[in-house]
């Protein structure tokens, strides 16, 4: 039997109320789902930054997920913050860890929605605070329908990593972000563009596997999103 990759999986947390009177973590299943049908073993990772290097000790890839708040903008330069800002620092000094710690290693990384937003910071590059006040006759990214169907449709750009693995020109995808990537870092290239010209995707071609997507792949609602994941545990497998 062919060994099972173990992929980080990050978590997002809450505060006390609704599931717990405590403060918990949570993971919607399609993520795990669509790990497991690629061939991978998920594993959760909690908000833990002095631990991540022995969690990247033990996993062979890492997804970073996304969730409702936002990368804070002193992390790529920027002094203000937008009134629609909201942040979980735990999560994202843990995440940033992972992050910085997987790339030192070469280790595949998949970031998706906000996941992608905090790959592209920790590639050098910097976010759009707040799409409807940066972006003229912006598509509504924050879509009204049901998150299992699509919002739009993205160009993927020719030549990339993103452009092998799912094999089309375009996709149709769902999203939910106010904010996106503004410019990607120095060595990293845009792989995926809404008509607005909104950001959809980023990458950096001097790793083995560092691709960021801004739409939720795991609800397997284009055909490109399966091969997303295959394409990412095949990595994991080298």
């Amino acid at each position: 039997m062919t060994t099972l990759p173990l992929i980080g999986v990050t978590l997002d947390s809450e505060q006390p109320g609704g599931y717990s009177k405590y403060p918990w973590y949570a993971l919607r299943q399609n993520y795990a789902d669509a790990i497991i049908a690629a061939g991978g073993l998920p594993v959760a990772l909690p908000h833990h930054p002095d631990f991540a290097a022995a969690y990247l000790d033990r996993i062979q890839g890492l997804v970073v997920t996304g969730g409702a708040f936002d990368v804070d903008p002193a992390l790529y330069g920027e002094g203000s913050r937008h009134t629609t800002v909201t942040l979980k620092e735990n999560r994202t000094d843990a995440e940033l860890s992972l992050v910085q710690g997987a790339l030192a290693r070469n280790m595949p990384v998949l970031g998706i929605c906000g996941g992608q937003q905090l790959l592209a910071v920790a590639l050098g590059g910097t976010l759009i605070q707040h799409i409807p006040d940066s972006v003229a006759n912006a598509l509504e990214h924050e879509q009204p329908n049901p998150r299992h169907e699509p919002g739009h449709a993205v160009a993927v750009t020719p030549g990339t990593l993103l452009h092998r693995v799912v094999g089309s020109a375009a996709m149709n995808v769902n999203s939910a972000h106010h904010q996106a990537v503004r410019a990607a870092g120095p060595h990293a290239v845009v792989n995926a563009v809404a008509p607005d010209g909104v950001v959809e995707g980023v990458e950096d071609s001097r790793y083995l596997f560092a691709l960021g997507v801004q739409w939720h792949p795991e609800y397997l609602i284009d055909p490109g999103d399966v091969k997303i994941f295959a394409a990412f545990i095949a990595a994991c497998r080298v």
